[in-house]
Protein backbone atom coordinates (compact mmCIF):
# COMPACT_ATOMS: atom_id res chain seq x y z
CA UNK A 1 0.00 0.00 0.00
CA UNK A 2 2.67 2.34 0.97
CA UNK A 3 4.68 1.31 -2.34
CA UNK A 4 1.40 2.02 -4.21
CA UNK A 5 0.86 5.63 -2.88
CA UNK A 6 4.41 6.67 -3.02
CA UNK A 7 4.19 5.75 -6.87
CA UNK A 8 0.75 7.87 -7.17
CA UNK A 9 2.22 10.83 -5.18
CA UNK A 10 5.09 11.02 -7.18
CA UNK A 11 2.47 10.54 -10.38
CA UNK A 12 0.25 13.00 -9.19
CA UNK A 13 3.01 16.04 -7.98
CA UNK A 14 4.57 15.45 -12.03
CA UNK A 15 1.38 16.12 -13.44
CA UNK A 16 0.97 18.92 -11.09
CA UNK A 17 4.49 20.61 -11.96
CA UNK A 18 4.35 19.94 -15.18
CA UNK A 19 0.88 21.90 -15.49
CA UNK A 20 2.31 24.83 -13.27
CA UNK A 21 5.21 25.08 -15.22
CA UNK A 22 3.42 25.45 -18.75
CA UNK A 23 1.71 28.61 -16.85
CA UNK A 24 4.78 29.74 -15.89
CA UNK A 25 6.91 29.63 -18.82
CA UNK A 26 4.00 30.78 -21.38
CA UNK A 27 4.72 33.79 -23.13
CA UNK A 28 2.65 36.58 -22.41
CA UNK A 29 1.59 36.89 -26.38
CA UNK A 30 0.22 33.38 -25.26
CA UNK A 31 -2.09 34.36 -23.67
CA UNK A 32 -5.70 35.50 -24.50
CA UNK A 33 -5.87 37.81 -21.63
CA UNK A 34 -4.05 41.16 -21.64
CA UNK A 35 -1.22 41.05 -19.07
CA UNK A 36 -3.00 43.89 -16.80
CA UNK A 37 -5.36 40.46 -15.87
CA UNK A 38 -2.95 38.17 -14.53
CA UNK A 39 -4.77 38.61 -11.04
CA UNK A 40 -7.93 37.15 -12.72
CA UNK A 41 -6.91 34.37 -15.54
CA UNK A 42 -3.20 33.03 -14.06
CA UNK A 43 -2.18 34.43 -10.82
CA UNK A 44 -5.12 32.28 -8.51
CA UNK A 45 -4.58 29.51 -10.16
CA UNK A 46 -1.54 28.81 -10.72
CA UNK A 47 -0.69 29.10 -6.73
CA UNK A 48 -3.57 26.49 -6.51
CA UNK A 49 -1.62 24.26 -8.98
CA UNK A 50 2.11 25.16 -6.57
CA UNK A 51 -0.39 24.69 -3.17
CA UNK A 52 -1.14 21.08 -4.51
CA UNK A 53 1.79 20.15 -5.86
CA UNK A 54 3.72 20.95 -2.13
CA UNK A 55 1.21 18.97 -0.33
CA UNK A 56 2.09 16.12 -2.55
CA UNK A 57 5.80 16.98 -1.67
CA UNK A 58 5.30 17.36 1.90
CA UNK A 59 2.94 14.09 1.66
CA UNK A 60 5.71 12.30 0.20
CA UNK A 61 8.45 13.95 2.46
CA UNK A 62 6.15 12.17 5.68
CA UNK A 63 6.33 8.86 4.13
CA UNK A 64 9.56 9.07 4.07
CA UNK A 65 9.99 10.29 7.32
CA UNK A 66 7.45 7.79 8.72
CA UNK A 67 9.76 4.78 7.60
CA UNK A 68 12.87 6.51 8.47
CA UNK A 69 11.39 6.97 12.33
CA UNK A 70 10.23 3.21 12.15
CA UNK A 71 13.43 1.47 10.46
CA UNK A 72 15.18 3.56 13.24
CA UNK A 73 13.46 2.37 16.42
CA UNK A 74 11.89 -1.26 15.17
CA UNK A 75 14.82 -2.42 12.94
CA UNK A 76 16.40 -5.04 14.68
CA UNK A 77 19.49 -3.20 16.55
CA UNK A 78 21.61 -2.62 13.12
CA UNK A 79 20.68 1.36 13.32
CA UNK A 80 24.34 2.77 14.04
CA UNK A 81 24.50 6.81 14.33
CA UNK A 82 25.51 8.75 11.12
CA UNK A 83 28.40 11.34 11.95
CA UNK A 84 26.89 13.75 9.17
CA UNK A 85 29.53 15.88 7.42
CA UNK A 86 30.09 18.82 8.51
CA UNK A 87 29.58 20.86 5.21
CA UNK A 88 25.64 20.02 5.85
CA UNK A 89 26.05 22.86 8.24
CA UNK A 90 27.03 25.62 5.16
CA UNK A 91 24.51 23.66 2.80
CA UNK A 92 21.76 24.73 5.25
CA UNK A 93 23.32 28.43 5.20
CA UNK A 94 23.80 28.78 1.99
CA UNK A 95 19.82 27.39 1.16
CA UNK A 96 18.88 29.64 3.78
CA UNK A 97 20.38 32.91 1.40
CA UNK A 98 19.14 31.46 -2.01
CA UNK A 99 15.41 31.87 -0.30
CA UNK A 100 16.69 35.53 0.77
CA UNK A 101 17.37 36.23 -2.13
CA UNK A 102 13.79 34.80 -3.76
CA UNK A 103 12.10 36.79 -1.33
CA UNK A 104 14.25 40.12 -2.29
CA UNK A 105 13.51 38.91 -5.65
CA UNK A 106 10.13 39.04 -5.29
CA UNK A 107 10.03 42.00 -3.77
CA UNK A 108 11.71 43.98 -6.28
CA UNK A 109 9.35 42.55 -8.41
CA UNK A 110 5.97 44.29 -6.60
CA UNK A 111 8.42 47.52 -6.59
CA UNK A 112 8.84 47.52 -10.43
CA UNK A 113 12.57 47.59 -9.62
CA UNK A 114 13.69 45.03 -13.02
CA UNK A 115 17.40 45.79 -12.14
CA UNK A 116 17.27 44.46 -8.63
CA UNK A 117 14.85 41.79 -9.21
CA UNK A 118 17.89 40.10 -11.61
CA UNK A 119 20.40 40.61 -9.78
CA UNK A 120 18.71 39.40 -6.63
CA UNK A 121 17.45 36.13 -8.83
CA UNK A 122 21.19 35.63 -10.21
CA UNK A 123 22.13 35.32 -6.52
CA UNK A 124 19.51 33.13 -5.89
CA UNK A 125 20.82 30.81 -8.78
CA UNK A 126 24.05 30.85 -7.66
CA UNK A 127 23.71 30.01 -4.37
CA UNK A 128 21.18 27.04 -4.96
CA UNK A 129 23.83 25.40 -7.50
CA UNK A 130 26.26 26.10 -4.95
CA UNK A 131 23.74 24.03 -2.40
CA UNK A 132 23.37 21.21 -4.51
CA UNK A 133 27.57 21.43 -5.11
CA UNK A 134 27.56 21.16 -1.35
CA UNK A 135 25.29 18.28 -1.32
CA UNK A 136 27.58 16.04 -4.02
CA UNK A 137 30.55 16.73 -1.70
CA UNK A 138 29.36 15.79 1.38
CA UNK A 139 28.31 12.76 -0.26
CA UNK A 140 32.00 13.08 -1.93
CA UNK A 141 32.70 12.70 1.91
CA UNK A 142 30.76 9.87 2.89
CA UNK A 143 31.71 7.50 -0.29
CA UNK A 144 35.71 8.47 0.83
CA UNK A 145 34.95 7.37 4.54
CA UNK A 146 33.49 3.87 2.87
CA UNK A 147 29.85 4.99 3.78
CA UNK A 148 27.95 3.80 0.57
CA UNK A 149 23.99 2.84 0.03
CA UNK A 150 24.78 -0.93 1.21
CA UNK A 151 26.89 0.11 4.34
CA UNK A 152 23.77 0.57 6.91
CA UNK A 153 20.00 1.72 7.15
CA UNK A 154 21.24 5.21 8.67
CA UNK A 155 23.22 5.84 5.58
CA UNK A 156 20.70 4.71 2.86
CA UNK A 157 18.37 7.11 4.45
CA UNK A 158 20.68 9.95 4.68
CA UNK A 159 21.31 9.22 0.38
CA UNK A 160 18.11 8.48 -0.46
CA UNK A 161 16.18 11.75 1.46
CA UNK A 162 18.98 14.16 -0.01
CA UNK A 163 18.40 12.71 -3.22
CA UNK A 164 14.90 12.94 -2.87
CA UNK A 165 14.95 16.57 -1.63
CA UNK A 166 17.93 17.76 -4.14
CA UNK A 167 15.33 16.64 -7.01
CA UNK A 168 12.91 18.93 -5.71
CA UNK A 169 15.72 21.74 -6.25
CA UNK A 170 16.57 21.38 -9.41
CA UNK A 171 12.71 21.55 -10.40
CA UNK A 172 12.83 24.61 -9.36
CA UNK A 173 16.00 25.23 -10.88
CA UNK A 174 14.11 24.71 -13.84
CA UNK A 175 11.44 26.87 -13.34
CA UNK A 176 13.71 29.73 -12.27
CA UNK A 177 16.18 29.08 -15.44
CA UNK A 178 12.54 29.63 -17.59
CA UNK A 179 12.63 32.67 -15.66
CA UNK A 180 15.76 33.99 -16.42
CA UNK A 181 15.98 33.13 -19.98
CA UNK A 182 12.23 35.34 -20.44
CA UNK A 183 14.58 38.33 -18.89
CA UNK A 184 17.06 37.73 -20.94
CA UNK A 185 14.74 37.47 -24.21
CA UNK A 186 13.18 41.21 -23.05
CA UNK A 187 9.69 40.28 -20.89
CA UNK A 188 8.52 43.07 -18.92
CA UNK A 189 8.50 42.62 -15.17
CA UNK A 190 4.62 42.14 -15.43
CA UNK A 191 5.02 38.66 -16.92
CA UNK A 192 7.69 37.16 -14.84
CA UNK A 193 6.64 38.44 -11.89
CA UNK A 194 4.19 35.66 -11.32
CA UNK A 195 7.25 32.84 -11.17
CA UNK A 196 9.18 34.84 -9.44
CA UNK A 197 6.48 35.22 -6.85
CA UNK A 198 5.76 31.35 -6.86
CA UNK A 199 9.69 30.41 -7.33
CA UNK A 200 10.20 32.25 -3.65
CA UNK A 201 7.26 30.45 -2.10
CA UNK A 202 8.83 27.04 -3.50
CA UNK A 203 12.29 28.00 -2.17
CA UNK A 204 11.03 28.89 0.99
CA UNK A 205 9.21 25.44 1.20
CA UNK A 206 12.12 23.84 -0.07
CA UNK A 207 14.37 25.28 3.00
CA UNK A 208 11.98 24.43 5.65
CA UNK A 209 11.72 20.83 4.33
CA UNK A 210 15.46 21.17 4.42
CA UNK A 211 15.44 22.12 7.87
CA UNK A 212 13.22 19.34 8.97
CA UNK A 213 15.38 16.71 7.12
CA UNK A 214 18.47 18.20 8.43
CA UNK A 215 17.28 18.33 12.13
CA UNK A 216 15.75 14.54 11.99
CA UNK A 217 19.73 13.33 10.77
CA UNK A 218 21.20 15.42 13.45
CA UNK A 219 19.12 14.33 16.21
CA UNK A 220 19.45 10.47 15.25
Amino acid sequence: MSTTFVFLALLAGVIVWVLVVRRLTAKSWESPSPAGDIAETGFVPAKVGLTMFLAIVTSLFGLFLSAYSMRMHHGGGDWTHLHEPKILWVNTVVLALASIAFERARSAGKKGRALDLKVALITAGVLTFAFLGGQLAAWQQLAASGLFMSSGPAIAFFYLLTAVHGLHVLGGLFVWGKTMGRLAGGAELIDVRLSVDLCAIYWHFLLLVWLVLFGLLLST
